[in-house]
């Protein structure tokens, strides 16, 4: 109470945080042996600013931090030098007429250490990848850390409780299961309270042996699954979840040795899925994206005591699973579904569980294609148009997260029917700007089109990109892939007005050069012939328009310099003097 009503605790934190960070050593010298009269200054200065530490100040706050996080960086670089030279004494404190005494920084700073552990615990700020906060007004809301300072005071926090974890174990963890044990008996019980707890529980993580990581994480994680079940309220539910969220995706190396344990998370995080709460599902799905990525085998081979590898479990769920989730869920869960099969080590097997993931996106398309074919007007319906969009950019994140080759079955599947919405939505939207001029690219409906052609362009580089790197890789995108593409894509480019074409186009083209690199050589005059004249007439009008296309433009003229050098040489001699002009 004296700290929180004292009136000048600012030039108080500036005073104690200057003199032990330039004058530590006036005092740590004269330390002949523990609690002698240079030990009790010493301890005594450390309350104070331990006490000062505790006020709830941010200002102060962060003064504080930054000396503690020097101090505990020091103590542990020291203590690492001292395990190494096998017990060598930092201070080398002897006794008179004694052998001497092992006392360390360390061992004469221990009750500081432990109330600053404390401290750092119960002050805890958020991390990012936390989505669900108490806001101002006391409401449990989503929300995204973008704010530098906070997350610079996180990592901060984060590496000084490394430190601290590193400089005594069985403090720290004795600290945070009694904070948690009181959370579970609600002794104290708060958002808040639980909050710093879970985000210092996690921050530490790598911090420890794997043996006291299990038995440590062991009892967090069933003590916080069962105050979900406990607590009542979306509120209560809500905050315990993203604190199961955060901590579990903290630790994947305990996953990977825990089957159990895994499988209880997912289907915990499945579980959450389906809960409304603002941010729940999104942190659920990062997390469950996180965890894939991260244990990825364990899920697509079989585990002892189960009758299939869980991949297949998952899959016979799944709609029931996404059924609640938003578009921008899906397109994550469905890249993290696509890690996990990344694993699968039998192409034909693999190529099974995509076509089984893709169901869902694969039926619904086929059903718009079947309307279309009756009725083209169908597809410049704007429902069907966001339909179309969000089919696409799932199909990139599944590229993109599957591995070389796993996903050229699927592409075969829509290569035709991507071509040909293309083709059409390029046609509709010449129609729009023939009757309408220019200022029809602004329109809704030809922004929605452009939309839907950027998804395309998206997934065909993607395509490209993560394409097998052998030859018979580049060979079977040149030869199967690239004809169709470049010849609808870059008569779409070469012919549309500069307003309405897309820079994808460049960057697509860009990446086939750089990942097939001698299989795309024959085509690559005519890339250029196709892109290069009309680009550079929009990009050489003034130095403000088209900033997309004169970025793209030049990571094609670096891609051609760098692997198709002799395509510069087969185009006719005023588009190389404009090649060399441009640079």
């Amino acid at each position: 109470h004296i700290y929180i009503i004292s009136t000048n605790l600012l030039g108080l934190s500036l005073f104690f945080t200057n003199f032990f960070r330039h004058h530590i050593r006036v005092i740590e010298q004269p330390i002949t042996r523990p609690s002698d009269e240079a030990h009790i200054a010493l301890l005594t200065g450390f309350q104070y600013l331990v006490s000062i530490s505790e006020v709830d100040d941010d200002n102060i706050f962060k003064i504080c931090l930054d000396y503690w996080h020097l101090l505990t960086r020091d103590l542990y670089s020291i203590d690492q030098t001292q395990a190494q030279s096998h017990g060598m004494n930092v201070l080398a404190l002897t006794r008179r007429g004694a052998e001497p005494d092992p006392l360390t920084r360390k061992s004469l700073l221990k009750v500081i250490l432990s109330r600053l552990r404390v401290v750092m615990i119960s002050k805890m700020v958020k991390p990012s990848e936390v989505l669900i906060v108490e806001d101002e007004n006391g409401e449990i809301v989503r929300e995204t850390t973008k704010d530098t300072e906070a997350l610079s005071q996180y990592k901060t926090m984060h590496e000084g409780l490394v430190y601290l974890t590193h400089l005594d174990y069985d403090d720290t963890e004795n600290i945070m299961l009694e904070k948690l044990t009181d959370q579970v008996e609600g002794n104290g019980w708060s958002w808040n309270n639980l909050n710093t707890l879970c985000w210092a529980i996690g921050s530490i993580s790598g911090a420890m042996s794997e043996e006291n990581e299990k038995r440590f994480l062991v009892t967090v994680i069933k003590d916080l699954l069962g105050l979900c079940e406990m607590k009542q309220g979306k509120d209560n539910k809500a905050v315990v979840a993203s604190n199961i969220m955060y901590v579990v995706g903290q630790y994947p190396r305990f996953l990977r040795a825990h089957w159990k344990f895994l499988k209880t998370v997912v289907n915990k995080l499945f579980e959450f899925m389906h809960e409304l709460h603002p941010g729940v599902q999104d942190m659920a799905c990062d997390t469950f994206l996180k965890i894939a990525q991260k244990c990825r085998r364990k899920f697509v081979v079989l585990q002892p005591g189960e009758p299939y590898p869980f991949v297949e479990e998952l899959m016979m769920e799944l709609p029931k699973t996404v059924s609640d989730l938003e578009p921008h869920q899906l397109h994550t869960f469905y890249e993290a579904v696509a890690s996990m099969l990344a694993a699968e080590t039998i192409p034909a097997r693999k190529d099974t569980l995509v076509a089984e993931l893709m169901k869902l996106p694969n039926a619904a398309w086929q059903n718009l294609m079947q309307q279309a074919a009756h009725n083209v007007d169908v597809l410049f319906d704007a429902q069907a148009v966001k339909e179309i969009v969000k089919i696409i950019r799932t199909n990139g994140n599944v590229c993109k997260a599957i591995g070389p080759n796993g996903f050229n079955a699927q592409m075969g599947t829509l290569f035709q029917d991507l071509l040909n919405v293309y083709r059409t939505y390029t046609q509709r939207i010449a129609q729009r700007v023939a009757q309408g001029g220019d200022i029809a690219t602004k329109s809704a409906e030809v922004r929605s089109l452009r939309s839907a052609k950027k998804e395309s362009l998206r997934l065909f580089e993607a395509f490209v990109e993560h394409s097998s790197a052998d030859d018979n890789g580049r060979q079977t995108i040149a030869r199967h892939f690239l004809p169709l593409l470049l010849e609808v894509v870059l008569t779409d480019y070469k012919t549309t007005v500069a307003s309405a074409k897309e820079a994808e186009v460049l960057t697509l083209l860009a990446t086939c050069i750089s990942k097939l690199k001698a299989a795309v050589a024959p085509a690559a005059p005519g890339m250029l012939e196709a892109v290069f004249e009309c680009t550079l007439q929009m990009i050489t009008r003034n130095f403000e328009d088209f900033p997309e296309h004169r970025v793209n433009f030049f990571k094609l003229l670096k891609a051609v310099n760098e692997f198709c050098v002799d395509a510069l040489f087969n185009i006719p001699s005023e588009h190389f003097k404009l090649v060399v002009d441009s640079i």
